[in-house]
């Protein structure tokens, strides 16, 4: 498995910007697709974006589609997430896992712990 650790979250006002960077330690990074997740306060952790393993497919949910952009360096072994145009109810703590190419937490092996994103209206 590999090892997560999540940067680059705040706080920021509606109609801003953020760039999160999620760094994976070891050799196998390539091997696994990653994906993006948020948990708000007193919510279920929801699927955001997910990546493939060669970083050609990508996919979104609905609600931050056109908004959001999923990218990785299989060089870096980093995954990032670009999102604009954020919204109050962008904010979460925002999660970055790698596992399968799904949509589901289940299918998904290693976690990041989390980093905390604040929309202000």
């Amino acid at each position: 498995q590999v090892q997560l650790v999540e940067s680059g979250g705040g706080l920021v006002q509606a109609g801003d910007s953020l760039r999160l960077s999620c760094a994976a330690s070891g050799r196998t990074f390539s091997s696994y697709a990653m994906g993006w997740f948020r948990q708000a306060p007193g919510k279920e952790r929801e699927f955001v974006a997910r990546i493939s393993r060669s970083g050609i497919n990508t996919s979104y949910a609905d609600s931050v589609k056109g908004r959001f952009t999923i990218s990785r360096d299989n060089a870096k072994t980093t995954v990032y997430l670009q999102m604009n145009s954020l919204k109050p109810e962008d904010t979460a703590v925002y999660y970055c896992a790698a596992g399968s190419y799904s949509v589901r937490v289940a299918d998904f092996v290693s976690w990041g712990q989390g980093t905390q994103v604040t929309v202000s209206s």
